[in-house]
């Protein structure tokens, strides 16, 4: 839910023990003198005494926000179980039942802003399970808590401030419920993007991003516009490659057009030939040269601008084209072991002993380990997909 802080672009990290994850760093001074100095930043924005004494009330740090923060999952996820897990046939069910009892209101939607339906329903699935899952912990503690932990006090501190903003705008509910992060409602909305983005579609006053669906298709489908959605134009597609394909272009910082890619042999992935287009195009190899291809197109972006995980944009993207009607992929499913975090330093370690740099080893297959991976590939005349996965971990060991 929490796009802003860890969003990685292949995969979802975590911390499995605390020697491993971030510590709870809090100021020197009180908890209680923090928030003074928070309601005295909130006061010069104009934030009423009134609501400042009531969210402060009796407010205390939440340690279960600091464990989930450091907290997750152990191992990353490759593309197959990521897509599995998340373009679930319950999904794709709900989904199908949302989209008929909502009909109306999201095609009055689409004509406004330009996003089709099946893609609001996507996101809407993704995000909370059409709103099933969008949190039960307390909005203010949350971002508080972490705005009293030194690590990344700065951005959660904008988040609290802006929160308490919303309230005393009446916009928000005093005792709204979210993620531990400070995300919140059915498309898990920061505070600063309910600020810049959310919409009070039925105009009743408040942006009811848990239960008013005018509101919350409207803020969602204001967003993908805003950061670059365009109407009419699709998000990509699966396409096949030929076996000859030069592996280096599979990344998103290489633009093609579309009849540019049709030249060096791509093809819709049941081989048909691509539709002549001069719109630019990056494609993109998920689990590497052995996994499914896809070509991507602007929109693509901008689905990478409300969630900077490619694994997460492509759930989005296929969950939305099974729900318009699409079928399966056409790729055949691998199945391969996951990695852990620390099987991810130790390709990073491996990588940097033999003089290809990925940095000082995190865990996080981020681009300099995904560049590093490709001068490894390179050296030892592998197909230089750049993919950090089980057989390139099998490799190096």
């Amino acid at each position: 839910m929490f796009r802003l802080i860890i969003c990685l672009l292949f995969s979802s990290w975590a911390f499995a023990n605390d020697t491993l994850a971030p510590k709870f760093m809090p100021e020197s001074q009180s908890f209680e003198d923090f928030l003074l100095d928070v309601r005295q930043k909130a006061a010069s924005r104009g934030v009423s005494t009134k609501t400042l004494d009531q969210v402060f009330l009796g407010l205390k740090p939440n340690p279960k926000v600091i464990k989930l923060d450091q907290t997750q999952a152990e191992f990353s996820q490759n593309f197959w179980r990521y897509l599995g897990s998340r373009v679930s046939e319950y999904r794709l069910n709900k989904g199908t039942q949302k989209l008929k009892l909502y009909q109306q209101t999201l095609q009055e939607n689409y004509q406004k802003y330009g996003v089709p339906p099946h893609i609001i329903v996507a996101f809407w699935g993704l995000e909370t399970n059409y709103g099933s899952n969008t949190g039960s912990l307390n909005l203010v503690r949350s971002l508080a808590t972490l705005s009293y932990d030194k690590r990344r006090r700065d951005f959660f501190t904008e988040q609290l401030l802006t929160l308490l903003t919303l309230i005393d705008e009446h916009k928000i509910p005093p005792n709204a419920e979210g993620s531990w992060a400070g995300a919140m409602g059915n498309v898990q909305f920061m505070p600063t993007n309910v600020a810049a983005y959310g919409v009070d579609a039925d105009q009743d006053g408040e942006i009811g991003l848990w239960d008013n669906t005018q509101d919350i298709f409207s803020s969602a489908a204001n967003f993908l516009q805003k950061i670059g959605w365009k109407r009419g134009q699709r998000w990509g597609r699966e396409v096949s490659i030929p076996e000859t394909f030069d592996y280096q272009l599979a990344t998103l910082s290489v633009k093609k057009t579309v009849n540019e890619w049709h030249i060096l042999g791509v093809k819709t992935a049941n081989g048909k030939s691509l539709p002549s287009s001069t719109m630019q195009a990056s494609l993109i190899l998920p689990m590497g040269y052995k996994g499914p291809a896809f070509l991507t197109y602007p929109n693509f972006r901008a689905i990478l601008r409300w969630n900077h995980s490619i694994l997460y944009a492509l759930s989005v993207g296929h969950l939305s084209d099974r729900l318009a009607g699409a079928n399966k992929l056409y790729a055949a499913a691998i199945t391969e072991p996951s990695l852990s975090r620390e099987n991810i330093m130790q390709i990073q370690a491996k990588l940097n002993q033999f003089g290809f740099d990925t940095g000082e080893p995190d865990g996080i297959s981020g681009p300099k380990t995904r560049n590093a991976t490709r001068e490894y590939q390179r050296a030892n005349q592998l197909p230089i997909d750049g993919y950090v996965g089980y057989q390139l971990f099998q490799q190096l060991k």
